[in-house]
């Protein structure tokens, strides 16, 4: 059964509220962005995302279950742990992330364009949690053009990896490197990647 996007965020919102007033809730709600059904599925993963963005400290806890569905081969349940575990930085003060970098990141080279492009749009919210794996972070964004994924489709991702070095420009050292980077991509096959470049290059290239 399919869902609009208003219910599934007007259902998302009650779900946020009843996992605040009962915490046992949660399990409800990780049980739900499993299911099969779209109905379901769909506001329960509204919810997480609001959760673990304004409340991760209810979320941490459930850490290995997202981590276990990074193996999945469901496109869906990967996006979610992307998300998730990306807004759970900020407060990963165990260093749990550092243990899993590897395998998180290498998602940029999944199958699916969809987790790839989720990957590079939440990397800078990692980088900007996680200052000290920004370098390495930098460095997988970087070499994009090294994947599996078609031309196209990578010059897609190439305009969200725009928007990430965006959310961290200013702590990158090797500004020069980015910068040129984001100059190649004027000359995209993707129009929605030219504005990016041109909208990053007017903001941060001095």
């Amino acid at each position: 059964m399919s869902i609009t996007k208003k219910n599934a965020e007007i259902k998302a919102e009650n779900i946020v509220r009843r996992v605040l007033e009962e915490k046992n809730y949660l399990s409800k709600v990780l049980k739900g962005i499993l299911a099969k059904e779209d109905s379901v599925r769909y506001p329960n993963a509204i919810a997480l995302e609001i959760l673990s963005k304004e409340n991760p400290k209810i979320i941490y806890p459930e850490w290995n279950f997202f981590v276990n569905l990074l193996k999945s081969k469901n496109a869906y349940h990967k996006s979610i742990v992307i998300s998730t575990i990306s807004n759970l930085t900020i407060i990963d003060e165990k260093n749990r992330f550092e243990e899993i970098f590897e395998d998180f990141f290498s998602l940029i080279d999944d199958k699916s364009v969809i987790v790839s492009r989720k990957l590079a749009i939440y990397a800078g919210r990692i980088a900007t949690a996680k200052l000290s794996l920004k370098s390495k972070i930098t460095a997988v964004l970087l070499s994009i053009d090294d994947t599996q994924h078609s031309p196209s489709r990578k010059d897609l991702i190439k305009g969200d990896i725009i928007e990430s070095f965006s959310e961290y420009f200013e702590d990158i050292k090797d500004k020069k490197t980015i910068i040129e980077f984001v100059k190649k991509q004027l000359d995209s096959s993707s129009p929605s990647t030219v504005k990016k470049a041109k909208e990053f290059l007017l903001k941060w290239e001095k």
